[in-house]
């Protein structure tokens, strides 16, 4: 089974395949598979060893059951891996078995495993991005005039344009796109050191193993072996954590747009989508549920990973053995929120008579900051402040519209005409540039050409 009942609500079924037992133990012997090559390569082991312990490290057979085990007591998944596959090269042909895991160590495999799998999370979250990113294009270019309520502090405000707000949405997850695709860029390299980072055991042809490995993977030769330098993980795993940040804010938008007393935005529906166990009225908003539960998760994650990169020496103990367990829960977490928003984006319905019906029941009194600014040329700002601010009350409390209070206030007729305090409250004569900003955010191209080391 991929994912347990406990897990349901904190990954995706592509994300659990990534992260399964299965995976790791195939990303664990991929490396140690291509070790084997690269050295048959560069005649450091003999070829035909290299093809017996290919041969052997095929994931069917493996109990992963008690590796997990042995990991526990090896405090990493490495020696019990090379232990394994010896063992079963060892079978096949006894010469061969001493080859197994030749100069590397078991954090190499650990770490380099790792890599691999972040590399196939990568086009996953990536597919899922550029899904919601689409989605928000169409909204935005269909609601470009649609008119609605702005909000602050959670209070209504003079208007802005659902197609300015989506455009908004956009923006910020392109530029989280663009740094996750950087920090990917940064963080799929080869870890190939051995016992303390020099590759001794290889004398001079650690370097060229080392080209060959990471080629052979797929993935970038760095420098040098960082064991014990996990600045480039921490850098993705912030990404992860500022990326699925950024998709929570859109899903408290959406999901307070969804409110019964609001009811301007819903997310689709469906068979076992948004309903109640006690209420069959109810269509609640499960995307941005499962992106919200997974952007209050993300922090604390993010700050585990960094406390651990105080790592000792060329090898740590504690900090790197917490890792794995951390890494997977952002990226899972990561590609929930982002699968969950793409969903939620594609099927978003939005009621643009319901946003015009919330800006009427204000009975124009968003509007007075524009009355502000009309009479503050002729008065003064402070002046034309307490106007409003004593039409607005008026209003309020005599529930009427704040544009015939102010036809009736002599200190406003005296500068202002009745055809302008008629038009008042015409949200589409209040928008400033908000067109022009939207057409900016759709138009920037936030993406960046990621660097990578050269293998």
């Amino acid at each position: 089974m991929i994912a347990r009942l406990i897990d349901s609500l904190a990954t995706t079924d592509t994300m659990a395949q990534i992260f399964s037992d299965e995976s790791v133990l195939r990303a664990m012997l991929d490396f140690e598979v291509a070790l084997a090559n690269a050295e048959a390569h560069l005649e450091i082991i003999p070829q035909w060893a290299a093809e017996v312990i290919s041969g052997a490290a095929q994931a069917e057979g493996f109990d992963t059951a008690a590796l997990a085990q042995a990991t526990f007591r090896a405090g990493t998944p490495g020696i019990p891996l090379a232990k394994a596959l010896t063992d079963r090269v060892r079978a096949i042909d006894p010469r061969a078995a001493v080859y197994v895991h030749w100069g590397a160590t078991s954090q190499d495999a650990a770490d380099t495993a790792l890599i691999l799998l972040l590399k196939q999370a990568q086009p996953v979250l990536q597919s899922d991005l550029a899904t919601l990113e689409r989605a928000l294009v169409r909204l935005s270019q269909q609601h470009a005039e649609t008119v609605m309520l702005g909000r602050t502090l959670m209070q209504a405000a003079p208007p802005v344009t659902f197609g300015l707000k989506a455009a908004g949405w956009l923006a910020m997850i392109r530029r989280g796109r663009a740094h996750l695709e950087s920090n990917f860029a940064e963080a799929l390299v080869l870890q190939f050191g051995g016992a303390v980072g020099t590759l001794a055991a290889l004398g001079d042809k650690g370097l060229e193993t080392s080209r060959i490995l990471a080629d052979k993977l797929g993935i970038t030769c760095p420098d040098a072996p960082w064991h014990t330098q996990r600045d480039r993980l921490a850098l993705l795993v912030c990404s992860l954590g500022v990326l699925t940040g950024t998709l929570g804010k859109m899903a408290r938008d959406v999901s307070l747009l969804m409110q019964n007393e609001v009811g301007e935005v819903a997310e689709a529906g469906g068979e076992g989508r948004g309903g109640s166990s006690t209420m069959p009225h109810k269509r609640n908003p499960i995307g941005c549920t499962l992106t919200l539960a997974a952007a209050n998760r993300l922090p604390g994650l993010v700050a585990s990973f960094l406390s651990g990169m105080i790592q000792e020496n060329e090898r740590g103990v504690g900090g790197w053995q917490a890792e794995w367990s951390t890494v997977s829960a952002v990226v899972q977490a990561a590609g929930l929120a982002a699968s969950s928003m793409a969903e939620v984006a594609e099927g978003l319905t939005v009621d643009t008579e319901r946003m015009q019906e919330n800006i009427a029941a204000t009975r124009g009194t968003v509007f007075a900051e524009r009355a502000m600014m009309l009479l503050g040329g002729a008065l003064g700002r402070d002046a034309a402040h307490r106007i409003l601010e004593e039409a607005s009350h008026r209003s309020t409390q005599q529930k009427r519209h704040l544009a015939v209070v102010l036809s009736e206030m002599p200190e406003v007729t005296a500068h202002l005409d009745a055809a302008t305090i008629r038009d008042l409250e015409d949200p589409k004569r209040y928008l400033g540039v908000a067109e022009s900003f939207r057409q900016r955010l759709l138009a920037k191209d936030q993406q960046s050409t990621p660097r990578t080391e050269r293998k």
